[in-house]
């Protein structure tokens, strides 16, 4: 047996299936930069021109144009992991492009993201790029004040309402002291540009007209986004485990949502409901990720998050360790009586 054929048949079998589509296709990719950037573009042309006819017609082309950036942020994501072109190199130089449109600093946030897939689903790692979800233990130890804070940031007003704002509009707009110099510049060379695009709209169509259609755009699309992001690892019969146990794998195919959405929305969002699939190999491209399940048997098994049922993720707060479920602030005081129960049964050493 050949060393090529070896070093195949030891693979997991997971990895077989996933490495027959990590390599991107350019005409593939180039054919979705094209259908969307142009679209975009487009749009927005059409959104200056309503401007003097009524705000309500902008305000509806708003809504496709959101689509169409909220599918730029899938090449920007892809770009991110080095997926959508072979060369490292084209990804960057896209990545920045693409990340300007979503006032995004590629490099930070392609970093902090790359953190996430090491350790989403890993409760003793968590922080970095995820969805601030506490254990209903961690919860009841903390000081009133923080638990007050805690249930403010988890308000889904907050989090799908003010949260994308924040994090697009200023969290994107500075770095943290621990960041790397190449984090740090990223964000610079990011506001620096997106400075330029603002003073040149200024000029041009004028900063009303610029405000006008940019603002609606960003507001649908990000929190279309925020929403994705929440429920792709917020859903019930999600993965979480502590480190010593937890699995790369069980929390790609258990713990990244399978998000069925209708064929439109699928094409919008660029199939990242696939998001087991995606987690399981970021090195996908989104084009691939739809063909990659229905080619393996081992994501049948993977549960469907239906559009209907992912909105009982709005209802989720704490995850319960003991339960292995997601729960929310009402499920705390039957915590509290299992615990005391628990004690009162327990037997006393004298």
């Amino acid at each position: 047996m050949s060393e090529t054929t070896t070093s195949q048949s030891t693979k997991p079998n997971w990895r077989r299936v996933v490495a027959k589509y990590e390599r991107p296709s350019l005409a593939r990719s180039l054919g979705q930069l094209a259908n969307t950037v142009i679209s975009y573009f487009a749009l927005l042309v059409a959104m200056y021109y309503t401007l003097n006819i009524s705000y309500w017609i902008t305000l509806a082309l708003a809504i496709p144009a959101a689509g169409f950036l909220a599918r730029i942020f899938i090449i920007f994501h892809d770009c991110g992991h080095g997926s959508f072109f072979k060369s490292k190199r084209a990804n960057r130089a896209l990545g920045f492009f693409t990340g300007l449109m979503t006032f995004i600093p590629s490099y930070y946030w392609s970093h902090e993201h790359a953190v996430h897939h090491s350790s989403a689903g890993d409760l003793d790692n968590r922080g970095s790029g995820d969805v601030w979800t506490l254990t209903v233990q961690e919860y009841l130890e903390l000081p009133w004040y923080t638990r007050m804070r805690y249930r403010i940031y988890r308000n889904p007003f907050v989090l799908f309402g003010i949260g994308p704002v924040f994090t697009f509009f200023v969290r994107y707009r500075y770095w943290r002291r621990t960041d790397s110099s190449r984090a740090r510049w990223s964000t610079i060379k990011t506001n620096l540009a997106l400075v330029g695009i603002i003073v040149a709209a200024s000029l041009t169509i004028g900063i009303k007209a610029y405000l006008m259609i940019q603002i609606p755009i960003m507001l649908i699309a990000s929190t279309v986004g925020v929403w994705l992001f929440y429920v792709q690892h917020q859903f019930e019969g999600t993965y979480w485990e502590r480190h010593p146990q937890w699995s790369y794998v069980r929390e790609a195919l258990e713990g990244s949502s399978f998000y069925s959405l209708p064929p439109i929305l699928q094409w919008f969002t660029g199939n990242i409901g696939f998001h087991h699939v995606h987690h399981l190999s970021p090195r996908i491209p989104n084009y691939y990720l739809q063909r990659c399940h229905e080619s393996s048997s081992m994501f049948r098994r993977v549960k469907r998050v239906t559009l209907l049922s992912s909105l009982k993720s709005l209802t989720y707060r704490l995850w319960d360790e003991e339960r292995k479920h997601l729960v929310g602030f009402s499920y705390i005081p039957v915590f509290l009586k299992q615990q005391r129960l628990g004690r009162e049964s327990s037997p006393r050493l004298d």
